[in-house]
């Protein structure tokens, strides 16, 4: 994968993930595989580390912020034992939160309170949050089903039931601020598909070089990935990014904005 990740150590621009996508599913059946894969590569190759709780504690976002101030809190009850893995579920995050900065699209009419996606405009919001999701009342009360797996303090996958419905994908990105004019442009093709019948599925990615950097004890990512960037994303092994030439991006059709320093 390939990702714009910061800097911090637990990241990076070029990694791997397993991705699991899965159809006719609920929430409960997406962390059931899940916990299940997890709890065979810690028992099977990492025998001496220990599972503090198994099942795996789920914890809803509002309580994980009220009682840790985190959504990715470490539980376990010896943080100096290296060899304990404190696995837990966070559930029931928010769908939308409001914004006052320019972080939404300007199409939104001027005084009317501004909403963004916490996570992905492509979740199912929960089953009884879809009335209000239709109607744009509530926004900030709308639970989606994204879930995401935390191990000692580090989210090491994250995922959702998706949205299959062509009305509710359609009113998301209308809530997001896009017109119904640029959303039939931008992801028509994604609501016709729908319409002709798409299986309600959901899915997680779990990653695997956060997920063996935990496993192995190291401090940074890069110390289990082979050939990894350095802080500013760069590959000394194939010496890239590299400059391009005037002929090659003309043969792509593209065109170098000198003062932004970003490709239109």
């Amino acid at each position: 994968c390939f990702r714009d990740e910061d800097t911090r150590g637990d990241r990076q621009p070029e990694f791997t993930q397993l991705d699991l996508e899965m159809s006719f599913v609920h929430e409960e059946d997406v962390m059931a595989v899940s916990e299940k894969l997890l709890i065979e590569i810690v028992t099977k190759r990492f025998p001496e580390k220990r599972i503090q709780e198994v099942p795996f504690p789920k914890i809803s976002y509002a309580d994980a912020m009220m009682r840790h101030s985190t959504d990715r809190p470490d539980l376990r009850t010896d943080k100096n034992d290296p060899n304990l893995l404190a696995f837990c579920w966070i559930i029931d995050f928010p769908f939308f939160e409001h914004v006052t900065e320019e972080r939404v699209h300007p199409e939104l009419v001027e005084g009317q309170p501004k909403y963004t996606f916490t996570h992905n405009p492509f979740s199912m919001p929960k089953a009884d949050h879809i009335e209000d999701l239709l109607a744009k009342r509530n926004l900030a009360g709308i639970l989606t089903t994204q879930y995401d797996v935390v191990l000692n303090g580090l989210e090491i996958g994250g995922g959702s039931i998706r949205s299959h419905r062509a009305d509710i994908l359609q009113t998301v990105f209308e809530i997001i601020g896009h017109t119904s004019e640029q959303v039939r442009e931008r992801f028509g093709h994604m609501l016709d598909a729908f319409r002709y019948g798409v299986p309600p599925h959901g899915g997680i990615a779990p990653g695997i070089d956060r997920l063996l950097m935990i496993l192995q004890g190291e401090p940074n990512i890069r110390e289990v990935i082979a050939f990894p960037k350095t802080g500013d994303g760069r590959d000394p092994m194939m010496g890239s990014p590299a400059p391009v030439e005037k002929s090659q991006l003309a043969e792509l059709g593209m065109i170098l904005d000198a003062k932004k320093k970003t490709l239109p």
